[in-house]
């Protein structure tokens, strides 16, 4: 007998996998999660029954959620994570040697212990020197920083369940008041086929308070449709205008310098929600 997982990305529409069996399955205080091995992309942690991270094309997100404003940031000594429970964006940040430490908050403990056991690839950073893992509400811990960070990287659910208020305008004004004076902050904000209006209300938001506010794109196979979009918010750093010589060489998949500044451009249907 075949056994195959679908993700209903809409009402009408999904996508499938045939998998090989069940390694997890739990219902937190948060939500149910489910670690299942796929015959195409390896494990693959599911929360709520939406795919959030597969062995195989995982490092597409967690590199462009990670390298963008780490690059953009000329000294991103304190860097910050909200969500993130499974510890691939944790395993980027820790490759810049500016970075001093950081901080990663999440709100459940149970994404990051099944994280260890079933995505050892993925969850291979918690344990670094420069790490600090806290299992915490990161809406509550951005509300109560003040100039605390120079680099804030949300990389939350799609905005249901827990993830809804980091979707939110309050929240992005909160992260701005615990960044530094010359600090950004990114958070992936969906895909432009299915969520065009979250797109444009989250740029509007952040374009509100934010001087320098820039979406960018990457090709992530078990999102929906695909096409994922990240928000940039910049106090002093433009995105687009990294200095030559900040770049230098770290191991990646999918991110180059030369990418860095291609990802923002934008299809003509995307460009046009910010607009």
């Amino acid at each position: 007998m075949e056994l195959w997982f679908t993700e209903k990305q809409t009402d009408k529409f999904g996508i499938t996998a045939k998998i090989k069996r069940t390694l997890h399955t739990e219902q937190t205080p948060f939500q149910k999660l489910d670690m299942i091995e796929t015959e195409e992309f390896g494990n693959m942690l599911t929360l709520d029954g939406m795919v959030m991270t597969t062995e195989k094309d995982e490092f597409v997100y967690h590199e462009m959620v990670a390298h963008v404003p780490l690059f953009t940031h000329p000294n991103p000594k304190h860097v910050l994570v909200v969500g993130g429970g499974d510890g691939g964006v944790l395993r980027e940040i820790v490759k810049h040697p500016e970075v001093e430490k950081a901080t990663l908050v999440e709100i459940d403990g149970k994404v990051i212990e099944y994280s260890k056991k079933y995505l050892p690839s993925i969850a291979s950073a918690f344990d670094h020197e420069k790490v600090e893992v806290k299992v915490d509400d990161g809406f509550m811990h951005i509300a109560e920083s003040r100039d605390a960070y120079d680099v804030i990287m949300v990389d939350s659910t799609e905005p249901v369940g827990p993830a809804v208020k980091l979707f939110e305008k309050g929240f992005y004004e909160g992260i701005s008041k615990a960044l530094k004076e010359d600090g950004l902050f990114i958070a992936q904000t969906d895909n432009p086929w299915f969520k065009a209006d979250l797109i444009t209300k989250v740029f509007k938001d952040v374009k509100e308070i934010f001087p320098i506010t820039r979406l960018y794109t990457a090709n992530v196979p078990t999102y929906p449709s695909g096409l994922w979009t990240f928000t940039i918010g910049s106090k002093k750093y433009d995105p687009l205008k990294v200095r030559e010589d900040r770049f230098h060489d770290i191991e990646t998949k999918y991110y180059t310098k030369e990418l860095h500044k291609a990802a923002f451009v934008l299809p003509k249907f995307v460009d046009d929600l910010i607009k």
